[in-house]
């Protein structure tokens, strides 16, 4: 009868572990810049970073971070793509900085992105 106990503790664990893995991805995503670019009103030098976001999928706060430290921190908004995106890209345009400003992210192998309009 213990080992049975034992059985269902690991298990009981390894789910609740998965399941909160699995909450950590779906508002988390990673990606590289190759140059630097703005975001709200820091400018992210070249490097990988991770984004994390909280709220409601209109009405975002996005934290950008390098290293697990926070280097900004943003409005945004997540948009739903049409199709899993096949790898992830930052799209930039020039913004109000006369520099390259981020305006979304698309994560790969997912079908929402981040925007950040009106930046």
């Amino acid at each position: 009868m213990k080992p049975m106990k034992y059985l269902a503790s690991i298990a009981a664990l390894a789910l609740a572990f998965s399941l909160s893995a699995f909450a950590r991805t779906s508002n988390s995503g990673s990606f590289d810049l190759t140059d630097s670019a703005r975001i709200g009103t820091t400018v992210l030098q070249p490097g990988h970073y991770k984004a994390e976001w909280t709220g409601s999928d209109t009405a975002l706060q996005v934290s950008i971070l390098q290293n697990g430290k926070t280097v900004a921190t943003v409005q945004g908004q997540l948009k739903e793509l049409p199709s899993k995106s096949p790898y992830t890209s930052v799209s930039t345009n020039v913004g109000n900085h006369h520099s390259p400003q981020v305006n979304e992210i698309d994560f790969g192998n997912r079908t929402d992105a981040l925007v950040f309009a009106g930046m």
